[in-house]
């Protein structure tokens, strides 16, 4: 890679844990007051990444209404089990400890609420790589992924944006970057594939950890 990244930001869900166990069980926890019945738990995969919200608007037509109760529902579920019905990527963590001795440093950005993603991280004994987590609120008034990345870059003072990459496995992840200027990867074993993020303008696309850690070096 021809640029010296100092700060890299990183994803949660399908970039740092698969979360898919944990995020549909919730889902269908939310959609089961309403009485929508799910066959698979594999046909919810689309909600993980996403802001809830959106995600219960465009795929089930909830009202603005109904969206807000479907996500205490799912936080219902969520704090209690599904918050921990994640496993780590085999190799993320040797990941995080080449980038610290060459210098980086790792700052979380995530869709999800910052309280969730701090007790996630903590869970996993994965929050000491981390100088920084930033997550969405959960009053919503910080809840898109450009929001969430333009909050870490304030928070710690980044001027530099050359120096700044986003890592992420959903379009959103490569459109909030491109809103806030700086490069962003795309990595492809998460749940966006080569065509959403291609179309999304991502500056480089990574099929695995391994390769992601080659192209940083």
């Amino acid at each position: 890679m021809r640029k010296d990244y100092q700060y890299l930001l990183l994803d949660l869900d399908g970039t740092i844990t698969d979360p898919m166990i944990g995020i549909t069980r919730s889902v269908e926890y939310a959609l089961s007051y309403f009485n929508i019945k799910v066959n698979r738990l594999e046909e919810l995969c689309p909600f993980i990444g996403p802001p809830l919200i959106d995600s219960f608007k465009e795929f089930y037509n909830f009202t603005d209404e109904q969206a807000q109760i479907a996500l205490k529902k799912y936080r219902e579920y969520f704090s209690a089990k599904g918050i921990f019905e994640n496993i780590v990527y085999d190799g993320i963590e040797e990941f995080f400890q080449i980038q610290i001795s060459q210098g980086r440093k790792l700052m979380l950005a995530t869709s999800k609420p910052e309280p969730f993603a701090k007790k996630i991280l903590e869970h996993f004994k994965l929050d000491h790589y981390f100088s920084f987590v930033g997550g969405a609120t959960l009053d919503g008034t910080r809840s898109t992924k450009a929001d969430v990345i333009r909050y870490v870059l304030e928070e710690n003072h980044i001027t530099d944006l050359s120096v700044t990459i986003m890592i992420g496995d959903r379009k959103h992840d490569i459109e909030g970057a491109k809103n806030n200027g700086i490069d962003s990867i795309g990595v492809l074993y998460g749940y966006g594939d080569k065509a959403e993020l291609g179309n999304a303008g991502a500056d480089y696309i990574v099929e695995c950890i391994n390769e992601l850690t080659w192209l940083l070096s």
